[in-house]
C-alpha cells in the first residue's frame, strides 16, 4: 500500500487543512517522492521546497486516489473532475493550486 506522510485524518488521504467529501487525493511530490494531501503538510513536514513537475513528465504516475488506492498519472489528474476506477469526485476547488505542484504554460 502506497503511504501517505503528513498530518492525515482518514484513510482516504483527507488532512488537517483539506477535509470535504471530495479531498480525496494524494500528490506525490517531485522534490521527494513522498505522497502528501495537500502543499502544506508538504511544508510543514519536509526541510526542502516544493518542485513542481515539469510538463514534459505529465505521463508520471503521481497521483493518489485515497478511496480506492490507484495511482492516476498526472495528465490524466488534470483531465477529469472524478477518479476514473471508481468514480469519486475530486475537489474542483484543487485546480487552484495546481501552479504549487505542476509546471504550467
Amino acid at each position: 500500500m502506497t503511504r501517505v506522510c503528513g498530518p492525515t485524518v482518514d484513510d482516504e488521504t483527507r488532512c488537517i487543512h483539506y477535509r470535504t467529501p471530495t479531498d480525496i487525493i494524494a500528490i506525490r511530490f517531485r522534490c521527494c517522492g513522498r505522497y502528501y494531501p495537500c502543499h502544506l503538510c508538504h511544508a510543514e513536514s519536509e526541510d526542502h521546497e516544493a518542485v513542481q513537475w515539469p510538463v514534459a513528465e505529465r505521463e508520471t504516475k503521481a497521483i493518489l486516489c485515497g478511496v480506492c488506492k490507484t495511482e492516476l498519472t498526472i495528465s490524466t489528474y488534470l483531465s477529469v473532475l472524478n477518479c476514473p476506477d471508481c468514480g469519486s469526485a475530486f475537489n474542483e476547488g484543487c485546480r487552484l493550486h495546481t501552479h504549487l505542484y505542476f509546471e504550467v504554460t
